[in-house]
């Protein structure tokens, strides 16, 4: 698990949220227009993002970017698309993090994840060491707890995962790879990390 975590740094985090894919296999359209709890679930994330406090939240958008930009209230927010979308979350992991400004610290978090609150948000900020990298972890992984997102990038470490990732992987393989500097904190009081990927998992959109 790395270095013991501690105190927040104080620095400012841009929240960076993926909302690029078209969520085929639950053929309902986009994941990010999921109705959760009454308004589209890539609008309650954003609130969610914001209200744990992150400064600033960049959105990255690719398939039907132009139905969820005019059905989601997005207000305030970054909106970046993603061409290559169908390629996978790589590219979007990419395109997000080069809309943060420079130097600014990076909380990613998946659209298909409605289990994110403003809690974990909160506690991943308290909890982040500078320099390093801090996981939501979460119960019933082999070795102990099993690391999901959000992730919360240091500046560096944001920019370096991205330049790596590569098709739907995203920034799994720099992480797996950099296990030295990642720190997970327990989240499984807060959420199983489970996502939405078909219609037996509708349940969590709440």
């Amino acid at each position: 698990m790395g270095a013991p975590v501690g105190p927040g740094s104080g620095r400012p985090v841009t929240g960076v949220l993926l909302a690029a894919g078209p969520g085929t296999r639950l053929g309902r359209g986009p994941k990010a227009l999921l109705a959760s709890r009454g308004v589209p679930l890539v609008s309650r994330l954003v609130d969610e993002l914001r209200a744990g406090g992150c400064a600033g939240v960049v959105v990255v958008l690719g398939a039907r970017a132009a139905r969820v930009r005019a059905e989601a209230d997005l207000a305030g927010c970054t909106i970046v698309e993603n061409p290559l979308w169908s390629e996978g979350m790589g590219g979007s992991f990419r395109t997000g993090i080069g809309a943060v400004p420079t130097g600014r610290d990076v909380l990613v978090a998946l659209v298909d994840q409605p289990g994110l609150d403003r809690a974990m948000v909160r506690r991943l900020l308290q909890a982040h060491v500078p320099g390093r990298v801090t996981a939501a972890g979460f119960a019933g992984g082999t070795e102990g707890l099993r690391r999901g997102h959000p992730v919360l990038f240091a500046a560096d470490a944001a920019r370096t995962a991205a330049a790596a990732a590569e098709g739907d992987a995203g920034a799994r393989g720099w992480l797996a790879r950099n296990p030295g500097i990642v720190d997970l904190v327990d989240c499984s009081d807060l959420s199983d990390g489970g996502d939405v990927d078909t219609a037996a998992d509708l349940w969590r959109l709440g």
